[in-house]
């Protein structure tokens, strides 16, 4: 017959023990696989926003003619004398504000209130929208009243059409595709695909258009304000 002695028990309870703890603790290391890809995403999307500002800012150094005065050319008259970067400040305010509309969808979703949901993703989106709507405002004042082109411009340096359009555009598409994903959530939201999938969707799209604004503050501060 075989005899258990007290070391033993005590070496068998610890393990199960730490078994236990591991087991109960696991959860809390628990990230949802579509936060996860999302991330990713986003972090590869860093580095292509890195490299055209430290593009930028290369070209804006080491070009030998004068770069164009972007306080001028970004200028918008209401009647009286013209204010510079005004477009460009509400277009910031815009975007910035529907930041706190996201991030009220996000509380909301994790309380399950589908209808201030729904609709906060959708005020968010409208934002997204009328930001897009002034972006295009912008283009199309610079491309027929400026005479700004991607290849010159009557201003200076002939790598500042190039540089804006690239790097305001490809936000713009980022901020548009953002638009489309929102309402699609936004949708689904309200018809209550994700009653029993959880809401954590809504967090995933959080964290894709807290992005998208965030860059918009860097090309904000490194473009139009440098």
């Amino acid at each position: 017959m075989s005899t258990t002695t007290a070391d033993e028990v005590v070496a068998h309870d610890g393990m199960s023990g730490l078994v236990d703890d591991w087991s109960a603790d696991k959860q809390a290391y628990h990230v949802p696989w579509g936060k996860i890809m999302m991330w990713i995403f986003l972090v590869s999307d860093t580095f292509i926003f890195s490299c055209f500002l430290v593009g930028y800012l290369n070209v804006r150094i080491t070009t030998t003619e004068p770069w164009p005065p972007q306080s001028e050319i970004f200028a918008l008259s209401f009647g009286g004398d013209p204010i510079p970067l005004i477009l460009i400040a509400i277009m910031t305010f815009v975007l910035i504000t529907s930041s706190g509309t996201m991030a009220m969808a996000v509380n909301y979703g994790y309380r399950k209130d589908k209808a201030k949901t729904f609709w906060l993703i959708c005020a968010t989106a409208a934002f997204g929208a009328t930001f897009v709507g002034m972006q295009m405002f912008e283009w199309s004042k610079l491309i027929f009243d400026e005479g700004v082109r991607p290849w010159g411009n009557p201003f200076g340096a002939p790598q500042f059409g190039s540089v804006f359009f690239m790097v305001t555009g490809f936000h713009g598409m980022h901020v548009s595709i953002g638009v489309i994903y929102l309402l699609w959530v936004a949708f689904r939201v309200k018809r209550g695909y994700y009653d029993n999938k959880g809401f954590e969707i809504v967090e995933i799209a959080g964290l894709y258009w807290h992005f998208v604004d965030l860059v918009w503050v860097f090309i904000f501060a490194f473009f139009y304000l440098l």
